[in-house]
């Protein structure tokens, strides 16, 4: 009987200790799989890998960001591969900080700017992609210039003095013989609206100006008409480079972080771009609510704003030949000096 409860204790003792085995075992297989949840979260991946990182994108009210508005949409609607969070306001220097702070991580800026960031960062900024190319027009009040040569000896009011419409005008004068400082006069004003009403008083006024304030001036001025297109005269001038507006550009640590993630923005973002171009009157409604550019104006700009998406070699090329023009005018309009190689994202 004592032999029996000996047994008994024994097996009992043995439970109780497969028992705290089992138990520390389940918490520990608990704690590796709340610590690898916790892991995920922190970098932004779900369980099957998936990179959920929020992608937070700057804008500026104009056509540089007139390509993502068809995404903006589509994000809202649920229909969007990646996870955004975009922020548009009116001028560059309120959302350059953010980008070089890391509290945004990609922005959609004049191309100058973007090289200004990379030398500013020391490299810290790549630039994705070209997505608006040239937007500036001569416009004239009356048909009396066909060509570039047919400027000399007149008038032109602008806005833009010391930034890249000067140089452009300059540089697209110079290219066809003219000199900017002899044989024309450059009336420069200080905003867009003050050109649209010198128009409006000046009998066959002539005018650079850049859409959409292209379409305001024509609903103001029944007989101002687009004369020139200075995207095409900068072609013909130079086919070697062109005339770019607007880039998209990313954090270097960003984009290391999560190429997948960037290739699959890329091709969001193109397919936006594309629909922006082939459908103005869907569009127009948009731009407007994400903007602030009033869709009737939007639609009849949308044609006129050159929107694209172009990246890799092309990119490099036409981007790269453009900040040559600018830095030979004015090497501190782009930072000073022409960036290196790896300003040009490479997927």
């Amino acid at each position: 009987m004592k032999t029996t409860k000996n047994i008994l204790v024994l097996a009992l003792a043995v439970i109780m200790v497969l028992s705290a085995f089992w138990a520390c075992g389940k918490e520990e297989s608990e704690a590796q799989s709340n610590t690898e949840s916790n892991s995920n979260a922190a970098t932004g991946t779900d369980e099957s890998g998936t990179d959920e990182t929020v992608i937070r994108i700057g804008g500026l009210k104009g056509p540089t960001t007139m390509g993502l508005v068809k995404l903006m949409h589509d994000f809202e609607s649920d229909n969007a591969v990646c996870n955004y969070n975009f922020k548009v306001e009116a001028a560059a220097d309120a959302i350059t900080p953010l980008l070089i702070k890391g509290d945004l991580d990609m922005v959609a800026i004049p191309a100058n700017v973007a090289s200004v960031l990379y030398n500013k960062t020391n490299g810290g900024v790549q630039v994705l992609g070209i997505n608006t190319l040239g937007v500036l027009y001569i416009v004239e009040r009356g048909l009396s210039i066909e060509s570039i040569a047919d400027l000399k000896g007149k008038t032109i009011y602008a806005t833009g003095k010391g930034t890249t419409p000067e140089y452009s005008l300059r540089y697209i004068l110079s290219q066809n013989g003219i000199d900017p400082d002899k044989d024309v006069e450059i009336v420069w004003k200080t905003e867009a609206n003050e050109v649209v009403a010198q128009l409006a008083n000046t009998e066959g006024g002539v005018a650079m100006l850049p859409q959409p304030y292209v379409t305001v001036a024509q609903s103001k001025i029944n007989d101002l008409e687009i004369v020139l297109n200075l995207n095409n005269e900068w072609d013909a001038a130079d086919e070697n480079t062109s005339m770019v507006t607007g880039v998209t550009i990313v954090r270097k640590e960003f984009a290391e972080a999560h190429p997948e993630l960037i290739e699959a923005f890329l091709t969001e973002y193109k397919a936006s771009a594309e629909f922006i171009v082939a459908n103005p009157a869907e569009a127009a409604p948009w731009v407007e609510e994400k903007i602030g550019v009033k869709a009737a104006i939007a639609e009849k700009a949308i044609p006129y704003c050159n929107i694209s998406l172009i990246t890799g070699a092309d990119m490099k090329a036409k981007l790269g030949g453009y900040l040559s023009v600018l830095f030979e005018q004015n090497p501190q309009s782009i930072g000073g000096k022409l960036p290196a190689d790896d300003f040009y994202y490479e997927a």
